[in-house]
């Protein structure tokens, strides 16, 4: 084969097929290490510079990025887990709080129910007084039978179950049976109809259940039905809500949070919980919210206190601290502890008719005090620290004898109003036989702090709530020296406090029925 003629390209078309293969060549092809054009004369593109010149990348330029990226990874990631952190517990802390929230609601309208059912019968003993006899011992009948029926943990007054409920195992079924929500409503609606029928009981104790039963069925809900896996501890909720349900009975944030300390925080893990103590505080200041920054007992004239009043401050304390331990010694012994050992067979099991005849004495009590001695004693103790002295001198040792008797009954019902308006009825007993040492007024409100102490063996709490329901903050020292001494007078008759030795009885009544059901299951 010849071989192929060689072909003769012009000069001119020469250089422009060169031009145009140099616009054709990539942009880096002109910074390549190979050799040039000798034609041209120009150097190797790689001659005369150093190795690290702009045209190569920074070897390091790689690493300082990716170790940038790196940090700022692991710092969103940190501030991603602490922001949860933040949330879980802001999310914890909501929770509870709006658990509080619902326990001051609940005590707010039992307030208004309580009060309802007050009037009413007021109003009927008033029109009718001989009505009295009908009512309270058919009514104190019928509401022991239904108490027998379906709320058998709910007599009585509500803080010796939640006392026994933080003792108990958590979340067992004890604790349950005493701070059950079904039965809690049945305590308020049995309450009321004490408080109809015109027997002498309170709402106050009662609110302390209630609120324990509610706060600790909100937790359930969170942690089943909503799942908040946030851990709340069943005694922390039982606290919460009976110190909010108090707190938010009264309208006294400080009381309540005092009262979780001093009686419910005895022995518990419980006691300096901040977690509870905010619970308290906000059902207090959703009481204060929605009723106002109203005291309970309102002081429409400054009481003036001299220096020489200390004497019968003094002597209101001794008088209180005798009658307060009696009076926790009575309620303890119960109706078969105060009659023959051969009448107790038949007491025990005839609950019923026992009601029946309570209901005759504390109607007999009321007809002769003129209806005073009926409902929780608030009207009356009211006008005693208000300078309103009552018709009967004996005022306070009627409403002591009614309050008894009532508790005997065996139907839900509180002592701690009426154990005031017995405090400020025997204050203003003992001003009788002081006339003119002191003012009545004073020895009343130091006599209500002075037998409640006596009553609960629980002085700081009785001291502040009296001091905190009535504004008299001047009057301060004078409560706690009074609720100190009566205190200890009281612990002489009646060694174990009222609370904590019923709170024992419903301890031992709550562990025979989960050991009841723990068989009953197996």
């Amino acid at each position: 084969m010849p071989p192929a003629a060689s072909v003769i390209i012009p000069r001119c078309q020469r250089s422009r097929i060169d031009a145009m293969t140099d616009s054709a060549e990539p942009p880096d092809s002109s910074n390549s290490s190979g050799p040039s054009d000798p034609a041209k004369g120009t150097p190797p593109s790689g001659a005369g510079k150093p190795p690290d010149s702009q045209s190569t990348p920074h070897p390091d330029r790689p690493d300082r990025l990716s170790k940038l990226r790196f940090h700022a990874r692991s710092t969103a990631f940190r501030k991603t887990r602490q922001f949860g952190r933040i949330s879980r517990t802001t999310i914890r802390y909501g929770a509870f709080m709006c658990g509080a929230g619902f326990v001051a609601l609940f005590s707010i309208v039992f307030a208004y129910i309580a009060e309802v059912a007050l009037n009413w019968n007021a109003k009927l003993t008033t029109a009718t007084p001989w009505l009295a006899f009908v009512i309270l011992p058919f009514g104190l009948a019928a509401l022991r039978w239904l108490t027998i029926r379906l709320a058998p943990q709910a007599r009585g007054s509500g803080i010796p179950q939640v006392i026994a409920a933080v003792t108990l195992p958590p979340a067992g079924v004890a604790q349950t049976v005493l701070v059950s929500f079904r039965q809690s409503m049945w305590k308020v609606l049995l309450t009321t109809g004490a408080l109809l029928a015109g027997a002498s009981v309170g709402r106050e104790g009662p609110s302390v259940q209630v609120g324990a039963a509610a706060m600790l069925a909100w937790g359930r809900l969170c942690h089943e039905k909503l799942q908040f896996r946030i851990g709340f501890h069943p005694n922390a909720l039982i606290a919460a809500g009976a110190a909010g349900g108090l707190a938010a009975a009264f309208n006294t944030p400080l009381a309540g949070v005092v009262f979780a300390i001093e009686e419910l925080g005895r022995g518990t893990s419980v006691r300096w919980d901040r977690l509870v103590l905010s619970g308290v505080l906000t059902a207090g200041f959703l009481s204060l919210a929605v009723l106002g920054n109203n005291p309970y007992f309102s002081v429409k004239v400054p009481m003036l206190v001299l220096h020489d009043a200390w004497g019968p401050v003094l002597l209101c304390a001794v008088v209180n601290g005798v009658m307060g331990g009696l009076f926790a010694k009575l309620l303890i012994a119960g109706v078969p502890g105060l009659t023959p050992t051969s009448w107790r067979g038949w007491l025990n099991a005839h609950p019923v008719m026992v009601a029946f005849f309570c209901g005759l004495v504390v109607a007999a009590l009321g007809w002769a005090t003129a209806g005073a001695t009926f409902g929780t004693g608030y009207e009356q103790a009211s006008g005693l620290i208000n300078g309103t002295p009552h018709s009967t001198i004996w005022f306070g040792l009627a409403k002591f004898v009614a309050t008894v008797v009532s508790y005997f009954a065996g139907i839900p019902g509180g002592i701690f109003t009426p154990s005031l308006a017995i405090g400020a009825g025997i204050g203003d007993t003992v001003s009788h036989f002081l006339s003119g040492a002191t003012e009545p007024r004073v020895l009343a409100l130091v006599s209500m702090a002075a037998f409640l102490a006596a009553a609960t063996q629980a002085p700081i709490t009785a001291s502040v709530i009296v001091m905190e329901m009535t504004r008299t903050q001047d009057l301060t020292i004078y409560l706690l020296a009074a609720s100190l001494l009566a205190s200890f007078l009281s612990r002489q008759f009646n060694p174990h406090p009222f609370y904590h030795h019923m709170g024992h009885a419903f301890r031992r009544e709550a562990m025979s029925i989960g050991r009841k059901s723990a068989s009953a299951s197996t």
